[in-house]
């Protein structure tokens, strides 16, 4: 009897019994490296130098100098260039830097695990200059926050979980910190959840954009009016940042200027009047 149930024995099942283990604990170290991430709320943030390269000089820049006695904001993600980052965090933060500033925000700082030399690049790629760019090269102040994990999947190696957070005189006093999900969460480390946060009751306005063109009166006008109400907006220039071909694709117009408010058309200078009228 004990001979056949020796033959009964499924070996491939023995097999994969015996892999089971490995599969099951490198799923373990994968999960303990995501509940690195740890919430500093109340905590001073870790004291630490960047090496920055500011022309052609290394300077160090130490914690102390960006938050003692400072207001500010943090905003950090996996890395320079890439979509999420480059498409909708980082923009979005520079755009409302001023609205960040009128409520009491000294400074806005964007962390990454690169080298100076990439964050100095993608600062001028994306035309970035409210916000501070601080290469977190080493990982060293990720680490010390409990947001450094493994993109090793992406060829990244070590890098930030994505987060966002206030700090007043050097101590976390709120973060917002992506879920624990698969990829690459963005839900909660955006510029409008911190202004909600700071700002409550403040009404953020709708996105602004006017085509025109050097030397044009009608462009003046436009301009002046919506500067007469206190609105921010992004010009774009025709000869530098597009062409009269773009203006026509977006309006169905050849003439400057154009003027798009929260994603509607509104047309040239007279339509502005009317509009506000």
């Amino acid at each position: 009897m004990s001979i056949k149930r020796i033959e009964l024995i499924d070996y491939d099942y023995i097999t994969k019994l015996s892999i089971m283990p490995i599969k099951f604990l490198g799923q373990i170290n994968l999960t303990t490296e995501e509940t690195h991430m740890s919430n500093m709320e109340g905590k001073k943030v870790p004291q630490v130098t960047f090496r920055t390269r500011q022309g052609d000089q290394w300077v160090d820049v130490t914690t102390s100098e960006l938050f003692d006695n400072k207001t500010v904001v943090v905003f950090s993600l996996p890395g320079a260039f890439t979509p999420t980052c480059s498409s909708s965090h980082l923009p979005r933060y520079n755009e409302l830097a001023p609205v960040f500033k009128q409520h009491g925000v000294d400074d806005i700082l964007v962390v990454s695990v690169n080298d100076t030399f990439v964050m100095n690049a993608w600062k001028e790629a994306e035309e970035a200059h409210n916000v501070k760019f601080i290469p977190d090269g080493n990982g060293t102040f990720t680490e010390g926050m409990g947001m450094l994990v493994g993109k090793d999947d992406l060829g990244f190696g070590k890098r930030s979980w994505r987060y966002s957070m206030l700090v007043k005189n050097g101590v976390v006093e709120k973060m917002f910190i992506e879920p624990n999900e698969p990829g690459d969460p963005f839900k909660v480390s955006d510029a409008d959840t911190m202004l909600r946060y700071i700002a409550p009751d403040y009404q953020v306005q709708e996105s602004i954009a006017i085509f025109t063109k050097p030397g044009c009166p009608y462009c003046a006008k436009a301009k002046q009016l919506l500067r007469d109400k206190g609105l921010s907006f992004e010009e774009i220039v025709l000869g530098q940042d597009a062409t009269i071909v773009s203006v026509r694709a977006v309006s169905g117009r050849a003439t400057v200027p154009q003027v798009f408010i929260g994603g509607k058309h509104i047309g040239g200078s007279d339509d502005l009047e009317k509009y506000f009228a």
